[in-house]
């Protein structure tokens, strides 16, 4: 149709409305032309922002979550700190709140990314089903039949909520007759207290398991208006750390009849009584975990709460053992050491990683050559203890002799060799004479299929400590630091076995209260725990 075979219409004020309304549709498109000239620049951008964002987590998380072979049996370089993790945290949030408002001004017609396949939810968690019926028109009425069904799940929580426990006991008495009977009462933990012990439980599990302190947890149950001061929560902790020393002593003892035992210390800053400050005492670790060499016992940590770091602690701490004790560098742990051609100690065996740490420095500021090649170098020693982690001992060390021995051998000849050659105050020189002087128990693996080629078994078990530490500024005193050694043995132990520490902290303390026999401990251990 052309303009000519348009029908006009005579009347001037219709047509002046029709031009009018043809100027402001006009005037809409130019709206809309310019909002999607700006929506495709907000694209643009977000999208640069976007890929930036992915392109620093993605190296993140190779560098976080790379093959085993890769982070090389590394601690530190492996495993960041996990506060340090907050930070890309914040990137995946970021580049979510980037994409929101992208993704929802598209097009409803848009074709929309494929779904990524997810993770089933644990069958134990509680299903409600709520079905969705579509609008039942007059004219369906009669004629639906069911030829299937959709169903999708989503992750639901209910917020933990308290409750009060009223028990009633009734008095009798007998018609005719004297007395008065009545149930004895329940025994608690805290007696004429008010929690119970499924709240005692949860407030240590969260201060010592999740770094959650106890001014924080009175913050929380102001939000349903329970009041709970935190100088009480404080002596119901200390009351179970009294209760349950016998059961950390005991885990202690347990780990003492190891073939080998991993050992490690850590600052904890505690509160001198009366001045208002602090100094630094320290938490040591003694860890078992016989499932590298094909053992059946259960893993296990224990922690001893010193104000030294003396090699007296661990003198006393290890008295009488004469098995294997896997350490880094620290001299203190030689007071326990087997003197030559004797069997009076411990064998102390080292931790290649923490030699590896002084050479990755000086690798990763691509400030030395042999640093570099030590790197490389130890890779394949790695790769060795992958393939034979769980098996016997015996396979262990066959397979040792046969490649790494010559990989040990070869570092060592190029340290000796290039020692002479280097400034003796140089970082590199550090890091040689560091293997140089822990060559007999760095090389104890080579001999020994129990023994691992590093510590990091008691490093992962160090590592919570710290971030609780850190949340929680400081234990009040000795006898806080005591009880966090406590409680900490027991709630680590149970995560290091698979058990959930809330469960069993909170069966374990009503055993303990109803009067559970001490000749009988064994059966309360986190690892024998059945939920």
């Amino acid at each position: 149709m052309t303009p000519a075979d348009l029908e006009l219409p005579d009347d001037v004020d219709v047509l002046r409305a029709m031009i009018m309304a043809m100027a402001a549709k006009a005037a809409r498109v130019d709206v809309l032309e310019d909002e999607v000239a700006d929506l495709k620049a907000r694209n643009a951008d977000a999208d640069e922002q976007i890929a930036k964002l992915k392109l620093i987590l993605k190296a993140f998380n190779r560098y976080r979550y790379g093959r085993r072979s890769e982070k090389q049996g590394t601690s530190i370089e492996a495993d960041l700190d996990e506060q340090g993790a907050f930070v890309f945290e914040e990137i995946d949030t970021g580049i979510a709140a980037i994409e929101a408002p992208v993704s929802k001004g598209r097009n409803p017609g848009a074709a929309k990314r494929a779904p990524r396949p997810r993770k089933g939810f644990p069958p134990h968690l509680e299903r409600v089903h709520e079905i969705i019926e579509p609008d039942e028109l007059p004219e369906h009425a009669g004629k639906q039949k069911l030829i299937g069904e959709d169903t999708s799940e989503r992750l639901d929580v209910i917020p933990p909520k308290f409750r009060v426990i009223v028990t009633h006991r009734p008095k009798y008495a007998f018609k005719n007759e004297d007395g008065v009977i009545q149930a004895s009462a329940p025994a608690h933990i805290i007696e004429s207290g008010i929690p119970t012990e499924a709240l005692l439980a949860y407030i240590a599990v969260s201060k010592y398991g999740d770094g959650l302190p106890l001014y924080q947890q009175e913050a929380i149950f102001l939000r349903d208006h329970v009041e709970v001061d935190r100088g009480i929560m404080a002596r119901w902790m200390g009351k179970l750390g009294f209760e349950l020393e016998i059961l950390a002593d005991y885990t202690f003892s347990q780990i003492k009849r190891g073939e080998r035992i991993f050992a490690d210390e850590t600052t904890l800053p505690t509160l001198v009584p009366g001045s208002g400050s602090a100094k630094t005492a320290y938490l040591w670790a003694y860890a078992r975990d016989d499932r590298p060499f094909g053992g059946s016992a259960p893993p296990m940590v224990a922690y001893r709460f010193e104000d030294s770091r003396s090699g007296d602690c661990v003198a006393r701490h290890l008295e009488g053992y004469r098995g294997i004790l896997q350490i880094d560098g620290y001299t203190a742990y030689n007071r326990v050491a087997r003197p030559e051609r004797g069997n009076d100690g411990a064998l102390l065996a080292g931790c290649w990683a923490h030699g590896r740490r002084r050479f990755y420095e000086l690798h990763a500021n691509d400030s030395s050559k042999v640093a570099t090649a030590t790197i490389e170098k130890m890779g394949a020693l790695w790769s060795i203890e992958e393939k034979v982690r769980g098996q016997s001992p015996d396979v262990r060390v066959a397979a040792r002799q046969e490649a790494s021995a010559a990989v040990v051998a070869a570092l060592y000849k190029l340290w000796q060799d290039t020692l002479p050659r280097i400034s003796g105050k140089s970082k590199l020189a550090e890091a040689i004479r560091y293997a140089l002087h822990r060559r007999e128990a760095f090389e104890q693996f080579l001999h020994d299929g129990r023994i691992e080629i590093d510590s990091n078994i008691v490093e992962r078990a160090i590592r919570p400590q710290a971030i609780v530490r850190k949340n929680s500024l400081f234990a009040g005193n000795a006898g806080g630091g005591t009880t966090w050694a406590t409680l900490s043995t027991l709630i680590q132990s149970a995560k290091m076995n698979e058990v959930d520490p809330l469960a069993w902290l909170t069966k374990t303390l009503e055993r303990i209260a109803a009067g559970w026999p001490s000749s009988d401990l064994d059966a309360l251990m986190p690892w024998n725990f059945k939920k």
